[in-house]
């Protein structure tokens, strides 16, 4: 739809500029910080421009031991790179099995395990965050990758959605696959996997962020460095102590952090935007 009121237009435009310099605004303040020495930052003038350390500050902290926290910033950001492929791909996996076992599998009790499931949409991690940490704790896996991915792997909300598009999958196409000789495997992977490539592409985006700004587990269950996910360290390097703060780093990190979810979203922008909206059977 097209208006042709130039007055509204360049209201319009007017708006839309003012919200994206509200949303780069902090960014911008980060930006130009990370360039800074951690004396210039405590001057009490926030800088608005960029200082004479320009890309040295990020060079330091992904090739140096940031701070307290004895790792650099380049293992942050592996620990978080794998906790949330894990967490993404694990959910992913797990609600197309259990989708495909609810819609195409005929067994008693089918729909009681399909609102088990639906059900544990109710629990969060927060209310059941002691539980899981002892069961986590008696298994000996604090301090570990599968600590930090298998307790978040199951998704209710992805199962309920592989379950709605399996629904809409005509029941001709089955029959064909059988009289085909297709097997439940088969059947799986070379018609109802290519079908969803479009809905696991814009699973995939909303599960990786959901697993790379995890803050309350991560924080929980590492007390190793080693392991320490980007996201929680943010939170170590903006508390000195007795110190004071290295504003420079803290905020060289949380760009550093932003890279990778931006380019998940920007790689799978096309695929993300027709997972939701539109169904590709």
């Amino acid at each position: 739809m097209r208006y042709h009121r130039p007055g509204l237009d360049l209201l319009s435009h007017a708006l839309l500029l003012l919200s994206i310099a509200m949303f780069l605004f902090p960014v911008w303040m980060a930006l130009t910080a990370a360039t800074h020495t951690r004396a210039e930052l405590y001057t009490g003038i926030a800088p608005l421009w960029f200082g004479g350390e320009g890309i040295d500050n990020f060079i330091a902290v992904l090739r140096d031991p940031v701070g307290r926290l004895g790792v650099s910033v380049s293992q942050l950001l592996f620990n978080s790179l794998v906790m949330a492929l894990g967490i993404a791909v694990g959910k992913i996996v797990i609600a197309i099995l259990a989708a495909y076992a609810v819609v195409f599998f005929r067994f008693r009790g089918r729909m009681l395990c399909f609102w088990a499931i639906f059900v544990t949409l109710m629990l969060p991690v927060e209310v059941r965050i002691m539980p899981t940490y002892q069961v986590v704790s008696d298994l000996g896996l604090l301090n570990s990758y599968a600590g930090l991915i298998l307790p978040l792997i199951a998704s209710a909300t992805a199962t309920f959605l592989f379950r709605q598009f399996y629904l809409t999958v005509p029941p001709e196409l089955l029959e064909a696959a059988r009289v085909d000789g297709a097997g439940p495997w088969k059947f799986l992977c070379d018609i109802l996997l290519p079908l969803s490539k479009t809905n696991v592409a814009a699973l995939f985006v909303i599960m990786f962020l959901y697993g790379w700004n995890q803050y309350l587990w991560p924080l929980m269950i590492t007390t190793d460095t080693a392991y320490t996910t980007a996201v929680v360290s943010l939170k170590q390097m903006a508390t000195g102590g007795d110190n004071l703060v290295p504003w420079q780093t803290v905020m060289a990190t949380a760009l550093l952090a932003l890279l990778p979810p931006v380019a998940v979203i920007v790689t799978m922008q096309r695929y993300f935007v027709k997972g939701l909206v539109d169904s590709e059977k």
